[in-house]
């Protein structure tokens, strides 16, 4: 719906990492501002369960080879690469700052398809009080 980018650094692709670094961005938010999560086929996130049970989340996943299942997801990859998360990085050697300087780059790009706000400007404005509430 927003488009916001969520760019986490988990510093390797373990499920392990993958999990530590998803579990504590999810504890630190209002429990159920997010409703489900989508998956690539990754073994990153062969621990989904986990998640989906301790955030009582609902887990999705593409077919596999049907990108275009994922197609914002894909489309944001390619932007964050372009804005310089590039394939050939060294995850473990990422700042979570570099990281983050990324994202909210392109968090702060205005979207023709959201009428031309932000896509933070476009998340703040769905998330509701009742939501808010359980913080």
């Amino acid at each position: 719906q927003t488009k916001v980018a969520i760019v986490l650094n988990s510093h390797t692709k373990s499920a392990h990492d993958v999990n530590r670094s998803l579990a504590g961005w999810l504890s630190k938010l209002p429990r159920h501002l997010f409703k489900s999560i989508t998956f690539d086929n990754g073994k990153e996130f062969a621990g989904w369960r986990t998640i989906a049970n301790q955030f009582d989340l609902n887990i999705y996943f593409a077919a596999v080879g049907a990108p275009n299942q994922r197609g914002l997801n894909e489309n944001t990859n390619g932007l964050l690469r372009k804005d310089g998360l590039r394939h050939n990085l060294i995850m473990d050697q990422l700042s979570d700052g570099f990281v983050q300087a990324v994202a909210s780059r392109r968090n702060h790009i205005p979207r023709k398809s959201l009428g031309y706000q932000i896509p933070l400007e476009a998340f703040i404005s769905q998330i509701t009080d009742e939501q808010l509430k359980s913080f």
